[in-house]
């Protein structure tokens, strides 16, 4: 007991607390004990959030935890500022200030290396990425930290983006300046969505802050049905198939054949759309269970009929951000058509750069910027019509969208570029029809894992909404069974190993 109690309350690199382990549910059981108890006061709530908000972003990403409490600081004060003045030079700078120090410690953990790197090979020096915070630590506390490693906290990118929103929202006269730091911190901690999104706007979530606590019985049945929705989705889907297909194949394209290589690309796109659907899915759900709305991120992404389209149902928190803070910042479709189309290739390529500093992102970012381009070229010229399309037409539209952002997908998961060229080459030059079946019988379960969920994913909305919707008003003794078969299922197929969740490391 004092082991696991010790262990309960220690940061362990490798064990971080993620919703799929048994002691995250622990975490939240012990959170919800004591929130009986608060949950009735707004401001006894924020703080008791804010304090398991923060001891979770601890188990999760360690001594980044003062990263996350210095964000919310600065952003708290320069909010404070923007909201304080009505001098416009004076409101730019604080939220020029904000955006400034934002992404500096955003690039510093994420692009260091690449700074390091490009400048070495620009001008033949030897520069060496050097990690600041480390060796001021080892200073202060006299701690042991590697100042020649720059690990990349866990969550960065998405508290980042939320915390720049809220201050360019108030600079835009949006929202008004949080005045208390709880609430504030509580709204930049909440722990459901703080590590992997979605990215939640101040205009959406501060103002559930001071609303009372509301959680209907229907409600209550639709948490539960997204948890489980996304324990299944990210265990006995994302996880199987990656472990038993996606990472073998990708490790090394050149010995598998042209249709292993493509089976495993088809296995990547179910893969992570599960893995962070999942994440979302499991976040909506608890987040309310707590009385707080999320909002969606996720829209059957693999039923777009146009590019346009997929990003209107992919990772929307940052699709819309992106359009909100970089589009519209960059001019949007103000300034004539080749601007309109020069400022979404160079959103996209910034929002692969989000995703990290190679090549590798830089095309997947390319990809999407150019076809969004010439989809809204196309549309220009051939504008769309009010009239119902041909299923068939929607059909071919969908088939062609998905592989189009299959093809995206390579260059994002390839271990390197070299090896993205390589499954190309193997798809088109040694795809090896004659060894379909043998490689469908080797592969039979993941195989069936991603033609299920293609099928799941592309089911009319009424017919989901039919089974969601029959769980939800199900009786209690019903719903206890089904949660005890998805557990079992669950179990079956969970890996020893901790799978963690695919967007922790962006």
């Amino acid at each position: 007991m004092e082991h696991f109690i010790a262990t309960f309350f220690t940061y362990i690199e490798t064990r971080p607390l993620i919703f799929t382990e048994g002691l995250f549910w622990v975490f939240f059981a012990v959170l919800l004990l004591g929130y009986s108890l608060v949950y009735k006061t707004s401001k006894a709530r924020s703080a008791y959030l804010l304090v398991f908000s923060l001891f979770f972003y601890y188990k999760s990403s360690g001594f980044f935890f003062f990263l996350l409490i210095f964000s919310t600081i600065v952003d708290y004060i320069l909010g404070l500022l923007i909201g304080s003045t009505e001098v416009e030079w004076k409101r730019k700078l604080y939220v020029t200030l904000s955006v400034i120090v934002n992404l500096s410690v955003l690039s510093f953990f994420k692009y260091s290396y690449f700074f390091a790197d490009t400048l070495n090979q620009l001008i033949g020096s030897n520069f060496e990425a050097f990690n600041f915070l480390a060796h001021w630590a080892n200073l202060a506390v006299g701690s042991g930290f590697d100042v020649s490693s720059i690990v990349l906290p866990v969550g960065i990118s998405f508290y980042t983006f939320q915390t720049i929103s809220y201050s360019v929202d108030v600079y835009r006269r949006k929202v008004k300046p949080v005045t208390n730091i709880i609430d504030f911190g509580f709204y930049v901690s909440f722990f459901p969505q703080l590590v992997a999104g979605p990215i939640v706007r101040a205009a959406e979530f501060i103002p559930q802050i001071y609303q009372k606590y509301s959680l209907s019985k229907r409600e209550l049945g639709y948490a539960t049905f997204l948890i489980l929705n996304g324990m299944l989705k990210k265990v006995v889907i994302s996880d199987y198939i990656s472990l038993n297909l996606v990472d073998r194949v990708f490790a090394s394209p050149l010995s598998y054949s042209g249709f292993e290589n493509l089976l495993a690309v088809y296995g990547y796109a179910i893969q992570i759309y599960c893995d962070f659907s999942g994440y979302t899915d499991m976040a909506m759900g608890v987040a309310l269970l707590l009385g707080f709305r999320l909002p969606l991120n996720f829209n059957s992404p693999y039923k777009a009929t146009s590019i346009t389209d997929f990003w209107h149902r992919w990772h929307i928190s940052l699709s819309s951000w992106l359009k909100d803070y970089l589009y519209i910042s960059l001019g949007g479709n103000r300034g004539g058509k080749v601007r309109t189309h020069f400022n979404l290739l160079i959103t996209m390529l910034l929002g692969g750069l989000w995703h990290g500093a190679n090549l590798r992102f830089l095309v997947w970012g390319a990809i999407h910027g150019v076809s969004l381009a010439i989809h809204k070229l196309w549309t220009t010229f051939f504008p769309p019509k009010v009239i119902a399309v041909p299923a068939w037409r929607r059909f071919l539209a969908a088939l062609f969208t998905f592989h189009l952002v299959c093809l995206s997908w390579v260059f994002f998961r390839a271990e390197s570029f070299s090896h993205a060229w390589n499954m190309l080459n193997q798809v088109a030059t040694r795809f090896a029809w004659q060894s379909v079946f043998d490689v469908l019988n080797a592969y039979r379960v993941p195989a069936l894992l991603i033609a299920g969920a293609l099928l799941v994913h592309c089911l009319p909305v009424n017919f989901k909404e039919l089974y969601r919707g029959s769980f939800i008003s199900s009786h209690f003794l019903v719903k206890v069974l089904i949660i005890l078969v998805a557990a079992f299922v669950i179990f079956q197929f969970k890996s020893a190993e901790l799978q963690p969740f695919i967007y922790f490391r962006f």
